[in-house]
């Protein structure tokens, strides 16, 4: 069982060494609340739980980031997983360590292996955490990697959920942040549950040629180590094999098996200027053989996450081909520990931030108008995956992800320019707008300001997110008609391809629980999202497509349950609530509140979902629309049985001039016309208007128009209508 003394050792000396003259008493207070916080708690090794936060602070103290950052490490759990609040670790270590804790803990709540929805927002949640303070998502990576560390402890199940989740966001999002070493291990950790059979394999390999690979980098390590020491360059020259994932992910791409990879040797060569830099590439392609388009120079344009180094890959004599990578140390730092690097070189990253920080702000207005499924796999894209760096005609640097087009080009600069854009130059050729772009192009958008603006084409065009975005928003804007007309006809057609009735989609009782299904006010909205790109029409019929279903067997079910048995006839069948329903025998009966007909009002009848049929006027607004095709099937013919003792409930509006006695005018007349009055209220209106509802019981409509009469009689009512609720 690990034991307290010994974690806490190894974050003493750890934060000596990575940040000397820190204030030891902080930390040492932070520890000690926390033990007290977390000591009934144990890990599911059985060890104390205050081993977990003294690993995270460790690791965050490697980064190099400052002891407000290493205070919350400490602290990460203890609101989440104890009593502690806010304002005490406001009041204890200050507000900035308070607020580190929080975001950590909203970070903590956040399942990122659920719905493509709850993704969506927990991703925004993240960068919207990066976009405040980057040390809060930092610490949360250092969490994961201690979680991933220790992951052997875990439930298989739980295992492959964390890792996926790891792999899918964790390390991904720590390479965006130019934390190589990290994403490495969060990798190799991931793979040896998801994959332990490969994992294992190649271990075995590893160590079974271990001599011989020591063996080969040492030769190769000497002689870069020679030449540079003879020609007086200050440098560190070592070598590795690269990860495991690296390895795995090579034999996949490849096809390969481990004796069929070579290039899996990588050697640093680390020096004090850029100016070396250059000179030690000169001197690696002198002793090894170049091999072509393997020379990247990241010092001159660096990656989008801040790495820098050159690149290149060489062959020896052995014949066996391996990358070298010559970079300063403050690089080296960078390469390392990514933006956590700032707070060792800048003291915090507050100088420079904004244009660091850059991706965050587009990710974050990416995600705007996008469907959440669209967004999460297209962040993917914009976030993790490699960069061509190409230039504007004035020498201006423009990352876009790989594979992109003048297009994405375009909408990097601004969206004005890719929504005016006509045409494009290439290295000062004309070009097509689906050229894909390589390093190195100088492109120049053409734009006219009688361009009609982007095609929906380029919708499946353009490979950035931040390009799709603009261009939806743009069609969202200014082609609303267009978009329903064009929404309407994808949609629809989805409907029929896979057998769907149009006609569920406009039932009163099915289709209110569609649109909320699909999170829409409106049928036109969606058609509008659906015409602009915000989502696609197989999605959209997919999410309700269980949902239609299950209301067509329901309906199925109630029309089998209605039908008249063949012996039974008209003459010899008893009304329900009054009302006869034809052809329909013993069906539940209700009156339709929005305009409660009465005994001598032509009726017609409604088959609801689970509630019989409810009876409308037959000037009801409600039914008007009985003729339509899509809602012919459920209206039904009614008529009133032989009840003249029978009350039935309905509702009078009366329109009067605002005087004072009205209302008890009204309910005199109510009381001598000896009917039930059920309620009776008013309510005032602007200009001097005063609206009653009377409603009371009938036992016709002769009856309701005798009092209807009697009430138009009285002083200022100018006017009466039967209700429409």
């Amino acid at each position: 069982m690990e034991n307290f003394a010994e974690h806490y050792g190894s974050l003493y000396q750890t934060v000596n060494r990575c940040l000397p003259g820190i204030d030891m008493a902080r930390i040492d207070q932070a520890v000690e609340y926390a033990r007290e916080k977390h000591k009934e708690q144990k890990r599911k090794d059985g060890s104390p739980y205050i081993i977990h936060p003294l690993s995270v602070a460790e690791i965050v103290a490697e980064m190099g980031l400052d002891v407000d950052a290493i205070l919350g490490a400490l602290l990460h759990d203890c609101i989440e997983d104890t009593d502690a609040s806010h304002e005490e670790i406001a009041r204890l270590f200050g507000t900035t360590c308070a607020e580190l804790v929080e975001g950590v803990t909203k970070l903590t709540r956040a399942n990122f292996a659920s719905s493509e929805e709850a993704q969506m927002e927990n991703l925004r949640k993240m960068f919207m955490a990066m976009s405040k303070d980057i040390r809060v998502v930092l610490i949360k990576i250092a969490d994961r990697l201690h979680n991933m560390r220790t992951m052997q402890y875990q439930t298989p199940e739980k295992q492959l959920i964390k890792c996926r989740e790891t792999m899918d966001i964790y390390a991904p999002l720590a390479h965006r942040l130019g934390m190589q070493k990290v994403k490495w291990e969060l990798e190799d950790c991931s793979l040896r549950y998801l994959d332990p059979t490969a994992y294992n394999d190649i271990l075995s390999y590893l160590s079974a040629h271990k001599e011989k690979d020591e063996a080969f980098m040492h030769t190769i390590q000497d002689a870069i180590s020679q030449r540079l020491t003879a020609m007086g360059i200050h440098s560190s020259v070592y070598g590795r094999v690269k990860h495991v994932y690296s390895i795995y992910r090579k034999m996949g791409a490849q096809s390969k098996n481990m004796d069929e990879i070579y290039d899996i040797y990588a050697f640093r060569v680390i020096v004090d200027t850029i100016p070396d830099c250059y000179n030690v590439l000169g001197h690696i392609h002198d002793l090894f053989n170049l091999v072509p388009g393997r020379f990247k120079d990241y010092i001159s344009t660096p990656k989008p996450n801040m790495y820098q180094s050159l690149h290149t890959t060489v062959i020896g004599t052995q014949g066996i081909p391996f990358e070298v990578q010559i970079r300063t140390w403050e690089m080296h730092e960078t390469a390392e520990y990514g933006i956590a690097a700032h707070w060792k070189y800048k003291q915090g990253a507050g100088e420079g931030q904004e244009k660091d920080f850059e991706w965050v702000r587009r990710l974050l207005e990416n995600q705007q108008d996008t469907d959440a499924e669209d967004y999460v796999s297209s962040m993917k894209i914009d976030m993790f995956d490699d960069e061509v760096f190409t230039f504007t005609p004035k020498g201006k640097i423009v990352p876009l992800p790989a594979e992109a087009t003048p297009i994405d080009f375009a909408y990097a600069i601004h969206s004005g320019v890719g929504n005016s854009m006509v045409g494009a130059k290439v290295n000062n050729r004309i070009a097509n707008i689906d050229m894909t772009l390589k390093n190195g192009d100088i492109v120049e958008v053409l734009t006219s300001k009688a361009a009609k603006g982007p095609s929906r084409d380029w919708l499946s065009i353009c490979k950035s997110n931040q390009a799709r975005t603009k261009i939806k928003q743009w069609f969202k804007k200014e082609k609303r008609e267009e978009n329903v007309i064009h929404g309407r006809s994808s949609f629809e057609g989805e409907m029929r391809r896979i057998g769907l009735p149009l006609s569920i989609t406009v039932d009163p009782e099915v289709g209110p629980g569609l649109l909320k299904k699909l999170s829409f006010d409106s049928w036109e909205d969606m058609y509008a999202a659906i015409g602009y790109g915000g989502l696609t029409a197989t999605k959209a019929v997919g999410r309700i497509r269980d949902d239609i279903n299950r209301a067509l067997k329901a309906q199925n079910s109630e029309k089998q349950a209605l039908q008249v048995k063949p012996e039974e006839t008209k003459t010899d069948r008893h009304g329900v609530n009054g009302v006869i329903v034809e052809d329909i025998e013993s069906c539940m009966i209700k009156f339709a509140k929005c305009c409660t007909p009465v005994p001598g009002d032509g009726i017609i009848g409604f088959i609801t979902k689970g509630f019989g049929v409810s009876v409308h006027r037959i000037d009801c607004p409600n039914a008007q629309n009985r003729d339509e095709p899509h809602q012919a099937a459920r209206w039904v013919r009614v008529r009133w049985a032989n009840s003249e003792d029978q009350p039935f409930e309905t509702t009078l509006e009366l329109d009067c001039i605002t005087r004072d006695d009205l209302l008890l005018d009204v309910a005199t007349v109510m009381s001598t016309a000896r009917v039930r009055m059920k309620e009776l209220n008013g309510k005032d209106l602007p200009g001097g208007r005063t609206v009653f509802t009377v409603r009371f019981e009938v036992k016709n409509v002769e009856e309701l128009e005798s009092v209807r009469n009697k009430l138009q009689n009285i002083r200022n009512v100018i006017g009466s209508r039967r209700g429409q609720n």
